[in-house]
């Protein structure tokens, strides 16, 4: 009953911050600030000090006092784990496991430990808790939400026949995230691993429950078989984690038992019990791995951020002359500097699927391998909306700043440039003002060209955030004519983004000239370009403008532009 609360209960915050927003509940990422590899890996790498380190430091204090009950009761990881040994009818593969094994999670704690010291973060390779919201948030929801919308569709046009218009224009939203079979490959790797043993990622990978059990040995409650046990062997055999020695069932590995109670279930003469200390218990030496194996973790770890430090894509160092960044790499406005928001960001995925238009993608190697799953806006997916905090405000680490609206309107994400051979109005003179319609900063403005008879845009630099709404809308397919890149965004570890923005002579604001305070192509008020007359603000369909030899341009041009801006 606890294990179904808990995991309800995570998957509630979970849809909160998918789909209501964070203005319900001010934490949603309250189960990942309990994952202590996720605090204290992410403190170490981030070289300070985390203000949402309050529950891993609740959960370390409860492992202390009443052993590692986080991990029977409360932990989703552990719980799906549960629910698929139990759907896959695991029953023969509990009770004791392979010692040698049961070392490797020390060996992967020691890998995270060592890298995080030289400020490189590997804890998104084996977080519990980043993993199984990657899992929730980026895998199942978005395959829930795609079958619901095909399920609507299927049913519009019955609900059309029989009048139910509520339903027929009902709509899902289906999320798109790039790393979904990766998530699901990886998982269904994890899942397959029971069949070796149960709670096998538990038992013998978890970096968090290697951390745990290392506490959980001063545990003040204690598993207690009575002189009524007859020796069965049953206890042993259940045990999810193998912490009971099936030759001598009274004794016990006290820092692998997750309090579940299991073995007192299954006796069949009561002779299980669980105390508060003060009778002696009889403690199986622990699966402790050897010093100098755990000397060789920490130097692997510290040699892999070493071979990332000194990689192509490395931010180490002061930026400027000499660092390779992609171009296309543009990460969410409030995002700390680089080397700051990587040693911090624990790829959860939480602001991902936080992100109302689905504008937030996990990328691959563009970044290196230091910059695996960490999101990044695609404008071209969805644009960035201007009012939107969700995803500071889910962030567990803080690599995301949570900030106030109007200081967030300011958190520039880089800058919209034009490549005018793609262009409707530069290279096909095609009427086009799509991108001055949708921006809702104003940052475009119209100019006339020599010989070009349409007005051609620019962008205003001082005014562009780099919410992508242009690129999203441009028309021209594929690739659009217009697209954010990361050059001019600002990224601050603290102080206003409004203050800093105003000393480097930005104009970030709404409320420009003609603008509502929404972004899109509703947000004209009316004319707003006062140094063009004729047609209305958009695009002219057809080549009417155009005499003589200039049609020719447009004959068989081949170029790739959307339904209803063609001749």
């Amino acid at each position: 009953v606890i294990q179904f609360i808990s995991l309800a209960a995570f998957l509630i915050l979970l849809i909160i911050a998918v789909t209501a927003g964070t203005g319900l509940l001010s934490r949603p990422a309250l189960f990942l600030c309990m994952d202590t590899v996720i605090i204290f890996g992410s403190a170490l790498s981030g070289r300070g000090f985390l203000c949402s380190f309050a529950p891993a430091v609740i959960v370390v204090l409860v492992t202390i006092f009443l052993g590692r009950l986080f991990c029977g009761y409360i932990c989703p990881m552990g719980i799906t784990i549960d629910c698929s040994d139990r759907l896959q009818n695991i029953k023969k593969k509990k009770g004791e496991g392979k010692p040698r094994l049961y070392r490797l999670k020390y060996y992967i704690l020691l890998f995270i430990l060592g890298s995080a010291l030289f400020g490189v973060s590997a804890v998104f390779f084996a977080a519990p808790l980043s993993l199984v919201t990657r899992f929730y948030g980026l895998a199942i929801y978005p395959v829930i939400a795609f079958l619901g919308k095909m399920g609507l569709d299927l049913i519009h046009p019955v609900a059309g026949y029989f009048e139910m218009y509520g339903l027929l224009y009902a709509d899902i939203s289906a999320p798109r995230y790039a790393t979904i079979f990766f998530i699901l490959l990886f998982f269904a790797g994890v899942f397959a691993a029971g069949k070796i043993n149960s709670r096998f990622w538990c038992r013998y990978l978890c970096p968090s429950g290697a951390i745990l059990a290392l506490f959980s040995r001063f545990s003040i409650v204690n598993r207690v078989v009575s002189d009524d046990c007859t020796r069965c062997g049953k206890c042993a055999r259940s045990c999810p984690m193998g912490a009971i020695d099936k030759n001598s069932p009274e004794n016990t590995v006290f820092n692998e038992c997750i309090g579940c109670l299991t073995c007192r279930e299954v006796c069949p003469v009561n002779a299980v019990d669980f105390r508060v200390k003060g009778i002696k218990r009889k403690d199986k030496p622990g699966f402790l791995p050897e010093r100098r194996a755990l000397i060789y973790s920490g130097v692997a770890g510290a040699v892999f951020a070493s071979a990332n430090l000194a990689g192509l894509y490395s931010v180490y160092g002061k930026p400027g002359v000499g660092h390779v960044s992609p171009r296309d790499l543009v990460r969410p406005p409030g995002s700390r500097p680089e080397d700051d928001f990587l040693a911090l960001c624990v790829r959860c995925g939480e602001c991902m699927a936080a992100c109302p238009n689905n504008a937030l993608q996990p990328i691959w190697f563009s970044r290196g391998v230091e910059g695996l799953f960490s999101p990044s806006l695609v404008p071209k997916r969805g644009s960035c909306a201007p009012d939107c905090t969700n995803r500071g405000s889910v962030c567990p680490t803080g690599a995301i700043r949570q900030l106030e609206v109007l200081d967030r309107r300011w958190a520039k994400a880089g800058t919209a440039r034009i490549m005018r051979e793609m262009c409707l109005a530069w290279e096909h003179r095609k009427r086009c003002m799509v991108c001055d319609e949708v921006c809702p900063y104003s940052a475009i403005k119209f100019r006339n060209e020599p010989g070009n008879p349409v007005p051609v845009p620019e962008v205003l630099e001082e005014r562009c955030s780099g919410c992508g709404f242009c690129e999203h809308h441009c028309p021209v397919q594929n690739q659009s004519a217009i697209y954010v890149t990361p050059m001019g965004a600002v990224r601050l570890n603290k102080g206003s983004f409004m203050e800093y923005g105003k000393l480097q002579g930005l104009a970030i604001s709404l409320e420009h000239k003609g603008k509502k305070e929404q972004a899109g192509a509703e947000g004209y008020l009316g004319e707003t370009f006062s140094s063009y007359e004729g047609d209305a603000p958009g695009f002219e369909a057809g080549t009417d403008s155009l005499e003589g030899k200039e049609e020719a341009l447009y004959e068989d041009a081949g170029y790739d532009i959307a339904p209803g801006f063609t001749d």
